[in-house]
């Protein structure tokens, strides 16, 4: 039974790998197609923050009620299936609009879908997870995914597919792969059965006002508050970034694809290296020290002099800050509350992240670039690193091989999932 289950776990983190990092090949797409659609839609740096901000409101607020719902309904297969099939569809429509209000509103239809992947995808990964690699497991499918698929693949495939077949078509071809990871899913990913043992042990307030239950919680709040930072620092370096290195530094689009691919790549390294430190050394030092590192990421992209070497030299040790993520939105979150919150609390600290880092930041960046300069949207990224560096020194320590005094809560729900 112990080799099934570690099968099991080797096998769904592969596959949720690819399904979350399917979400951010989707999103951050166009990021990469900024340029090459700002003279059919007469994208204004006002209008490029539109775009990023309304996915990022509406996939936090399906991210939000579609968790709940899967933890309720106990339908984590099925609105991870569905949320993965819609999505592909919408991102394939992007490639569609015609006019401005379209292509938002398939953006914003794109974020619903979107919203439940990573949370779901976090809490089924949680209950597969053994404790010591509770942390490398969520970090590798999340951190991870998202810089290999949307950091390194994204630009490798979709700026040649726009250089040579136009926009459009690169935008359908983006959608293809979420296709077939739903079938995958369909076939391969089981329900945890522990979820009805575990709701016949919590008492009935607890399961008709989770949130209550969260909010209170220290780590949720602080989390939620490096969520907001985090994602602002990250939005502006992906949505503003590209179009700063060839309007401003004057890359050539595959000197640029080049850049963002190294960057990329680090976040590949990092979103697995840091969280499996963070297993060793604790979480919170390892926030710490990795949110100090993220300071420097946008300062490069930014102000750095020098060859485009020099810049992918710099910008593949800065981005390690980006590493630390998963830790504070994922793994620190489900260490906290017990096991039957785990979607929500997940959940609540993206969401957070996404209405004030992902719906407010980007249009408030655009509209800073456009009124105070390019290089404003860089140094609210830095700003905000800053800030997440501070939040991280409140935290509580919730890694496993730390001392951890676990809420009673806690204690009965992972008796009963042990059991």
């Amino acid at each position: 039974m112990q080799a099934r289950n570690q099968r099991y776990e080797n096998v769904l983190v592969i596959l949720l790998f690819f399904t979350v990092g399917s979400v951010f090949f989707d999103r951050l797409s166009i990021s990469f197609l900024f340029p090459f659609m700002r003279g059919d839609f007469a994208l204004t740096n006002s209008r490029i923050g539109m775009l990023t901000s309304a996915l990022a409101l509406t996939w936090a607020i399906s991210g939000v009620l579609l968790s709940a719902y899967a933890d309720n309904k106990n339908r984590r297969k099925l609105v991870l299936i569905a949320a993965v099939a819609v999505f592909s569809l919408c991102s394939i429509s992007s490639g569609l609009a015609s006019t401005f209000g379209a292509l938002l509103l398939a953006r914003a239809l794109m974020g619903l879908a979107e919203g439940p992947v990573l949370p779901v995808s976090q809490s089924l990964m949680t209950f597969a997870s053994s404790d010591s690699r509770r942390g490398f497991n969520m970090g590798f499918i999340q951190a991870s995914a998202v810089g290999l698929l949307g950091s390194v693949l994204a630009p490798a495939v979709i700026v040649p597919l726009a250089s040579a077949h136009g926009w459009r078509f690169a935008f359908y071809c983006a959608g293809m792969p979420g296709l077939v990871l739903a079938l995958l899913l369909a076939i391969y990913i089981r329900e945890p059965a522990v979820v009805e043992k575990k709701e016949s042990l919590l008492p009935v307030d607890q399961r008709d006002m989770p949130f209550m239950k969260v909010l209170m919680d220290r780590n949720i709040f602080i989390c939620m508050i490096m969520s907001c930072l985090f994602i602002t620092w990250f939005l502006a370096i992906v949505t503003f970034g590209p179009a700063y290195l060839i309007e401003q530094r004057h890359f050539s689009p595959m000197d640029m694809s080049v850049f963002m691919t190294v960057l990329g790549v680090s976040s590949v390294i990092s979103g697995f290296a840091v969280p499996a430190l963070s297993d060793r050394v604790g979480r919170k030092p390892t926030l710490i020290v990795f949110s100090a590192v993220a300071v420097c990421a946008p300062l490069v992209i930014g102000f750095l002099p020098g060859t485009l070497t020099t810049l992918c030299l710099a910008i593949f040790v800065a981005y390690f800050g980006y590493g630390c993520s998963a830790i504070f939105l994922a793994t620190i979150p489900a260490e906290s509350v017990p096991r039957y919150f785990i979607s929500r609390a997940v959940a609540t600290v993206i969401g957070t992240g996404e209405v004030i880092g992902g719906f407010v930041s980007p249009t408030l960046a655009g509209f800073s670039a456009d009124t105070f300069g390019p290089t404003a949207p860089l140094l609210i990224a830095a700003g905000s690193a800053v800030l997440a560096l501070f939040a991280s020194l409140f935290l509580r320590e919730t890694a496993p091989r730390k001392d951890r005094v676990p809420t009673p809560e806690a204690k009965v729900v992972n008796d009963a999932v042990v059991g």
